[in-house]
């Protein structure tokens, strides 16, 4: 009978291909049991990897979408926020100017149009509120305020009412720099973008609008109001209470009035918060899918794993018992 051998040096490097080849599958089994996922994914899917690369792009995108509903709610919280401060300070002003305008005391004058100014420098904060290094209010235009301060905002209508006598002309004149197109509130006062904000997209098939801005009509309207009020307190028609008086009784009711403009903005910013969190929930059901769907498809199971990690283990144990005997032979030793 015919025998066949190999020589040292080919025995030699049969042991370490040997060697390295358990080593490797001790190493894989290792990550797999760790990780719970297949290292070698190809030889699961006979070479065609279009599944699995199909299910990360979809779990990107979901992760994408995620972050996208997370910074829209931010926003669209943020806003609510700020336009329900607005419109406490309005309400608490308003009934304040109308008790100081029918006592027509200018001690109460002088003390709700003071209160004024101070209101109105926190609504002006209010619009000018930055979240995620955006500004809310200024349309298109992100990276700067809405609103310039209130000190120049003032300062500008004090210019523009100066040779104003009565309440009727003051009122006219506040009324002329607010509302004109291209005039000193879109000039001065509004800083930000006339572009709304587009739409944020939700998911493929969903996006909503958070478009509010300090330029629109009911934010001019609210602010006209803080700024008649303030401008008595600034010193607007000194010597005449009467008129003062009727200043800042227009001044309130204008604060009263825009009371249902603010809740009409809020219930927008509202809507769409509720939209936010309906594809919020959506997408999360959505990615939660699809990350079951990749488990199953490359998960490996622990115990086959952990039994075929312990057989290489004793394969490996066996393999460097059986190299350490082989390493001590020598015709001495066959000899004796």
């Amino acid at each position: 009978m015919n025998s066949v051998s190999i020589g040292d040096m080919a025995m030699n490097f049969q042991n370490r291909r040997h060697n390295v080849q358990l080593k490797t599958d001790l190493l894989r089994l290792s990550q797999e049991l760790s990780s719970g996922h297949r290292q070698d994914l190809s030889s699961l899917v006979t070479g065609d990897l279009l599944p699995i690369a199909s299910l990360e792009h979809a779990l990107k995108v979901a992760t994408a979408f995620s972050t996208a509903t997370s910074e829209a709610a931010l926003l669209a919280e943020t806003m609510q926020a700020s336009l329900e401060l607005v419109q406490n300070n309005s309400a608490e002003l308003g009934a304040a100017l109308l008790v100081a305008s029918n006592s027509e005391s200018p001690i109460m004058i002088q003390t709700a149009t003071v209160d004024a100014k101070l209101k109105f420098e926190a609504v002006v904060s209010s619009f000018n509120i930055r979240i995620a290094d955006r500004y809310a209010f200024s349309g298109m235009a992100t990276d700067q305020a809405a609103l310039a301060d209130a000190d120049t905002i003032l300062a500008s209508l004090q210019i523009a009412t100066a040779a104003e006598t009565t309440a009727a002309g003051v009122e006219s004149v506040v009324s002329a720099w607010f509302d004109d197109p291209g005039g000193a509130y879109e000039t001065v006062g509004y800083t930000g973008s006339n572009v709304p904000l587009a739409a944020v997209r939700l998911s493929p098939t969903d996006a909503v609008s958070l478009s509010i801005s300090a330029a629109d009509s009911e934010v001019r309207e609210v602010l006209k109001g803080f700024a008649m009020a303030a401008l008595v307190g600034q010193g607007s028609m000194n010597g005449s209470a009467t008129e003062q008086a009727t200043l800042i009784r227009t001044a309130g009711e204008q604060l009263l009035t825009s009371q249902f403009d603010l809740t009409a903005l809020r219930a927008k910013v509202g809507s769409a918060e509720a939209r936010i969190h309906d594809v919020t929930t959506s997408n999360a059901a959505q990615k939660h899918a699809l990350e079951l769907a990749r488990t199953e498809l490359t998960a490996v199971n622990p115990f086959e794993t952990a039994t075929e990690l312990e057989a290489v283990r004793m394969q490996l144990e066996t393999f460097y018992t059986v190299t350490a005997r082989l390493s001590r032979l020598s015709l001495m030793e066959f000899l004796r």
